[in-house]
Formats: C-alpha cells, structure tokens, sequence
C-alpha cells in the first residue's frame, strides 16, 4: 500500500514539475518560478460618462394600460388526488392478466 502511495505521489509530482516547466507553451520560460502581473493604471482612474444610448433605438414601442386577470390569461389545471390515482392503478393491476404458469425453481 506504501509503495501504491509513493508511486502515485512520484507520479502526480513530475506531472506538476512538467507544466511549470514549458510555461503553458512550447519555448516558454525554463521554471518560471515568479509571476508577473500586469499593470493597468487607467482602470481605476476617474473618466466622464458616456453619452446615453437609447436600447429602442430600432425597435417598436407598445404601451397598454390596465391589467388582465389570472383566470383570463391560464386556465385552470384539473389535478386528480394522489389517492385517486392509487386506487385506479390499484384497480387495474387486479383485473391484469396474470400468467397461467408459475415455475419455482
């Protein structure tokens, strides 16, 4: 079981050591052990806002006014009660056929 582990470990280790090697990238840079990260000064700089744009620009505009009642736009579901459905399924595995033969082995 040790061996197991230590193999599995010796495995996943060179698997690691060989991505930080290539760098993500074929000639990248040989164990590039710090990162680097890129400046942006101007993200948090304060900018004026820019003009406003209308998103109905191409489309219609449609107005109504009022609202519609519920019973007008869905219909009313009939649900059957969980205990009707039980006594109809109930009720038809006893009229199923069975089968005439019955084989115990």
């Amino acid at each position: 079981m040790k061996t197991a582990v230590f193999v599995l470990s010796f495995f996943c280790t060179t698997m690691a050591l060989g991505q930080s090697i290539g760098g993500g990238s074929v000639g990248g840079a040989v164990l590039a052990s710090s990162v680097q990260m890129v400046s942006h000064p101007e993200r948090a700089a304060q900018q004026f806002m820019a003009q406003e744009q209308s998103l109905l620009e191409h489309s219609n505009f449609y107005y109504a006014q009022g609202e519609r009642p519920l019973w007008e736009v869905q219909p009313l579901a009939h649900h059957v009660p969980l205990g009707d459905i039980a006594r109809m399924l109930r009720q038809e595995h006893a009229t199923a056929k069975k089968a005439d033969i019955v084989v115990n082995d």
